[in-house]
């Protein structure tokens, strides 16, 4: 693509209104800025679209966000299930209320029904009513945790899960045949409704979804009991989160809920953030400065669309709010749940655990110590929804318990197929509900799982290399690990090596070449000796290289060094 000759197309083009062209005359003596916004086209990925917002083929606009529905239109009438409809949500990102509102008269406009949310509402939400409402399809606008430039476009299928391979790929080239903006078809809302097309969700969905999430409650007298003691500080971090947690907690019977005030409300500017993300442990300042007015046990974020859940809890023992990583949380939900439903007698006898690669190797000791089969797949939760998927559709296949990502996302039911932060503040309430009846904290808890199977340990880096540089830069790294692999990283020994996109396995100790039997994915990893392991990927979503390590440690110091001994390690080689 030139892109200065991409630049004039908008510039002049009819296509393009009036307020676009003005945005774009305002860089015309910028030329970085100028290929920035055109050097390619704002790439339809296998999640959908995500990116910087402003004008542009490399950003997210009506124009980018038109053509993506039209290709997705396009593919719906192809199948010919339109009459099932599509659901929408959005978050309170920037333009989010704009996109959802065009991309559902995009699809009207294609004879395609739509099931339009009143007000924005979480990821987890919209996945849970696309199999609710029996929708062909999902969307949600929303650019989950980036920074407030950003905004995307997530697309979801029938089973709720977003879309996998091959459906992703059909899609991706429907989208990419949409070649003029001119092609995008166009509906008034007055002539959607009058055709019964264009359809609003309101608070019964809201309904629906929170019963469900109380009826997974496992110990609902202990939640009522101590929730008159339990005190929590919650933030939605100015996203969806609050539309649904604090009725919900106050349903199921905690008495000391306390949101954060200066973060209650929505708003896409993120104004008390720089990232509006709960895994950056900048975002929880107000939240941790009221938790120690109030005393609080347990301090709890979700991310804008409320996929993702961070937490502190409190060390009785040091008064300290200690911070846990999204392997950490989602295990303590998992080991608290796995173990009341072993003792209640409701266990499936053919139960399944799935994760990820590049999640904790303490999810291999749960599942063993609980019987359960464990999945591990690639990065994205739908490639843990396509293993329920599949699991469902077998007579005799495996129940569902649990499934997480170390990215902060963890479901805790077969209700939906994407991460459900909401479900997971209720569980880690209950959790912390049921440990106090036992007079004992989350964080006793977390230490009693390490000193039950292992102190293992988990940490990521990413390293940031934005624009089109950048983008060569994180190749080139991908490159030079590939055709340089190493026999040691840091102090352990390179057992087994997966290039994923190869689908290439070789044993460093035999020599022995195999295949990983994964679908292809730019991603390295290296087993290591002494349970431990790396990972290197370029970011999905973002612009940058993400390099994800592990070890186990005989001690907690034992393991704290042993990590950052490894990152290091790991840092030198890819850099």
């Amino acid at each position: 693509m030139n892109y200065l000759e991409e630049y004039k197309k908008w510039c002049e083009s009819s296509d393009f209104d009036e307020g676009t062209k003005k945005e774009l005359m305002g860089i015309k003596n910028d030329e970085k800025e100028i290929e920035d916004r055109f050097y390619k086209e704002l790439e339809f990925g296998t999640a959908g679209l995500r990116g910087v917002i402003g004008a542009g083929t490399n950003r997210m606009n009506k124009y980018t966000v038109g053509k993506a529905t039209q290709g997705l239109a396009n593919y719906i009438l192809e199948q010919g299930t339109q009459e099932k409809g599509v659901a929408i949500s959005y978050d309170s990102r920037i333009m989010s209320k704009e996109f959802s509102l065009q991309t559902a008269l995009i699809l009207n406009a294609n004879g395609i029904k739509t099931y339009l949310f009143e007000n924005l509402r979480p990821v987890p939400e919209l996945s849970f009513a696309v199999r609710e409402l029996r929708c062909t399809a999902g969307i949600m606008i929303t650019a989950s945790h980036n920074p407030p430039k950003y905004n995307g476009y997530k697309v979801y299928w029938d089973d709720g899960s977003q879309i996998v391979a091959p459906r992703d790929k059909d899609i991706i080239e429907k989208v990419r045949a949409v070649k003029e903006y001119s092609e995008i078809k166009e509906i008034s809302k007055e002539e959607a409704i009058q055709k019964g097309l264009f359809n609003i969700v309101g608070t019964e969905m809201d309904d629906k979804y929170i019963n469900v999430l109380k009826s997974l409650i496992l110990n609902p007298e202990i939640v009522k009991k101590q929730g008159k003691n339990l005190k929590v500080v919650y933030t939605p971090l100015h996203g969806t989160g609050n539309t649904i947690v604090e009725r919900l907690l106050r349903e199921i019977g905690l008495e000391n809920v306390y949101v954060v005030p200066e973060q209650k409300e929505p708003d896409g500017k993120f104004p008390t953030v720089d990232y509006p993300n709960p895994e950056d442990k900048n975002a929880f300042k107000l939240a941790l400065e009221l938790a120690k007015k109030v005393d609080a046990d347990v301090v709890l974020a979700t991310d804008p669309d409320a996929d993702r859940l961070g937490i502190y809890a409190k060390d009785n023992k040091t008064g300290e709010y200690m911070t846990y990583t999204g392997n950490m949380s989602a295990l303590l939900i998992a080991e608290y749940r796995i173990s009341q439903m072993q003792e209640k007698g409701i266990l499936p006898k053919k139960g399944m655990m799935v994760t990820t690669v590049v999640s904790s190797n303490l999810t291999q000791a749960i599942a063993k110590e609980y019987g359960l089969k464990l999945y591990e797949v690639l990065t994205g939760f739908k490639n843990i929804g396509a293993i329920m998927k599949k699991e469902e559709e077998q007579e005799d296949g495996y129940k569902y318990v649990f499934g997480f990502e170390e990215s902060y996302g963890c479901l805790i039911g077969d209700y939906a197929r994407d991460k459900d932060g909401i479900a997971a503040v209720m569980a880690l309430c209950e959790a912390a509900c049921y440990y106090k009846e036992k007079k004992q904290t989350l964080w006793d808890q977390m230490n009693n799982i390490y000193e039950k199977y292992g102190y293992y340990k988990e940490d990521q880096v990413s390293i940031v290399l934005e624009g089109a540089e950048g983008a060569e830069k994180i190749q080139e790294m991908m490159t030079n690990m590939r055709n340089n692999l190493p026999e040691r990283i840091g102090n352990y020994k390179v057992l087994e090596f997966r290039d994923i996109n190869t689908d290439y396995v070789k044993n460093m100790i035999t020599g022995n070449e195999g295949k990983t039997g994964l679908p292809k994915s730019n991603v390295l990893y290296y087993d290591l000796e002494d349970n431990s392991w790396c990972c290197v990927r370029p970011s999905g979503t973002e612009p940058k290289i993400k390099l994800y390590m592990g070890i186990k440690g005989k001690t907690k110091q034992d393991a704290n060094a042993k990590l950052e001994e490894l990152k290091t390690a790991m840092v030198k080689i890819v850099k």
